[in-house]
């Protein structure tokens, strides 16, 4: 059984006091989940967000992480950086940092190996623009997606990976895949897993859905059989919305 993963991406919001607030708000709310719960914050509140979330079962995750280990790369921060701060995750490849910061599938595959080999979680990120569905490359393009991610680990570190599906068309639209829809393209993602490392790794890697996941369809997602988890956003910055995801089997 693969214990499900609820993350919530703050993306470019709360500042270190707002988000100490929240994560206060947040403990006493999601204390008894059963899932693993992930707050991904901006790189100013990682340390605020580690010390308040210090005894509880909230973990902290960075959105972000450059490839090497050091240099002049104004701007960036390294795994290591992030670790040292008080990161235990990292988000690679969001459709936003794809889109608007021109992440390629290759970056992120090299993201993910400077993450993995500093010993952060990583949450890797696939999935299709509308048009794509529409054209029928749904599945080609996230098995691709996944593939290329995940070139260069050993079976082991690829069990570790955290795959979030986000069907970029329904990222902040209000649109939402089917439970169905949602479950059939995970299932791609974990035979495309399947036909590279085998069953046994495809059974353990946890495949999260990115797609607008909040308390009015978390149930219905949360009971497909490859859905092990949500990669949150809107939901994910009032304490009260995010815990009715989190404590979905309640």
């Amino acid at each position: 059984m693969r214990k499900a993963i609820i993350a919530g991406n703050w993306k470019m919001n709360k500042t270190p006091a707002e988000a100490k607030a929240l994560v206060e708000a947040l403990k006493p709310l999601v204390k008894d989940a059963t899932c693993d719960v992930v707050v991904c914050v901006p790189a100013v509140d990682i340390a605020t967000v580690k010390a308040a979330a210090e005894g509880s079962n909230i973990k902290v995750a960075a959105q972000n992480v450059h490839f090497m280990e050091s240099g002049a790369y104004t701007g960036e921060l390294s795994a290591e950086m992030l670790k040292a701060a008080g990161a235990e995750y990292v988000i690679i490849g969001h459709s936003e940092r794809r889109q608007y910061f021109g992440e390629t599938d290759f970056t992120v595959n090299k993201r993910v190996l400077a993450a993995v080999k500093a010993g952060l979680k990583v949450i890797v990120c696939v999935g299709e623009k509308k048009e794509e569905r529409v054209d029928g490359y749904t599945d080609a393009l996230v098995a691709y997606q996944t593939l290329i991610a995940l070139t260069g680990l050993t079976d082991d570190e690829v069990k570790q990976v955290v795959v979030a599906y986000e069907p970029v068309w329904a990222i902040g639209t209000g649109l939402v895949a089917t439970d169905e829809q949602a479950n059939e393209t995970i299932c791609v993602i974990r035979k495309a897993i399947e036909g590279r490392y085998g069953k046994e790794v495809a059974d353990a890697v946890r495949i999260q859905y990115g797609g607008s996941m909040k308390p009015s369809n978390v149930k219905g997602l949360m009971a497909q059989p490859e859905i092990d988890g949500g990669l949150i956003g809107g939901a994910s910055l009032k304490a009260e919305d995010f815990s009715l995801v989190v404590n979905y089997d309640k």
